[in-house]
């Protein structure tokens, strides 16, 4: 299966049409079908089913297509390698990472990676759960770090640890000194809760069903740096990880507090990978670092 081949049938799939590739690639279409037909024909069965809507893949083709990305994703590894013989290499991981993580442990983790490796530039890519997982899957991110409640198809679960979602509150709040509380303490102060798509709000709405609590936001906010304001110095509660929020506990005055409810007891962190796909010696370097600032950070959790 010849290189070219294979890049057009990538861009075919993300696409959805040999139109769409076409304008993608700068390529006439029948250049493109005629790629696509050789492959079929390597194949022995159809990589597509073609319909009103648009080309989309068959079985064959979704098996393909997982083989293609890692194909194309370690050529490039390869290249790069050769680059950096002749001292010409541009080294970059690419990651994708929920807000939570996002917002201070993996900058500072990249900091600290930057000092055995200071030539090493990152691309970080900041979105939800399920997008965080889609861009590692298509190989647009090395990794990805995601709260999860299940595993995801075509990926590699690097590192999984249990992260409980924690009440985080002013350290004067009423609340502050339980070992715990429940989800009908948090019922008698304001909630300040992240957008319907993380993990957090997911797990906290299924808790407050199952345990039949109405909890409705105070402020309801798709992007969890605000709710830090929100909580300082009053008597509202946000919801996070402590991996999230242990950088501003001290300098916000803020405490967090573990939740007793099962479900927002089962949360875990991890760090996935494509299935599959040989990552480069500098990727797997940074790799290694998390998993050992994770452990360091989790287990001190309460």
């Amino acid at each position: 299966m010849h290189g070219i081949a294979l890049r057009y049938f990538v861009e075919v799939a993300q696409a959805g049409s040999l139109s769409g590739a076409s304008e993608r690639l700068h390529v006439a279409v029948s250049a493109i079908s005629r790629q696509i037909a050789k492959l079929e024909e390597l194949a022995g069965a159809p990589l597509f089913e073609r319909a009103a809507r648009g080309m989309v893949l068959s079985d064959a083709g979704r098996l393909l297509l997982t083989h293609a990305r890692r194909t194309m994703l370690e050529s490039e590894s390869v290249l790069q390698e050769i680059a950096a013989l002749k001292g010409a290499a541009r080294d970059e991981i690419r990651v994708a990472s929920v807000a939570g993580v996002a917002r201070t442990f993996l900058p500072a983790a990249m900091a600290r990676f930057r000092q055995d490796w200071p030539d090493m530039r990152f691309d970080l890519h900041v979105d939800t759960p399920r997008e965080v997982l889609r861009r590692v899957a298509e190989g647009q991110a090395e990794l990805g770090m995601a709260f999860n409640m299940e595993r995801a198809g075509g990926l590699s679960v690097r590192y999984s640890r249990r992260a409980p979602v924690h009440a985080v509150m002013a350290a004067d709040h009423p609340l502050a000194g339980r070992a715990s509380v429940s989800l009908q303490d948090l019922q008698a102060y304001p909630m300040a809760l992240t957008g319907s798509g993380t993990t957090t709000r997911r797990l906290f709405e299924l808790g407050c069903a199952l345990e039949s609590v109405q909890i409705e936001p105070a402020l309801s906010c798709n992007d969890p740096s605000p709710l830090h304001g929100f909580v300082y110095g009053s008597d509202a509660i946000m919801l996070g990880g402590y991996i999230s929020v242990t950088h501003s506990l001290d300098r916000d005055q803020l405490v967090a507090v573990p939740i007793s409810n099962a479900e927002l007891q089962s949360r875990t962190l991890q760090i996935q990978v494509m299935q599959g796909r040989v990552l480069p010696p500098r990727t797997e370097a940074f790799i290694a670092l998390l998993c050992g600032e994770l452990d360091g950070l989790l287990a001190a959790q309460r």
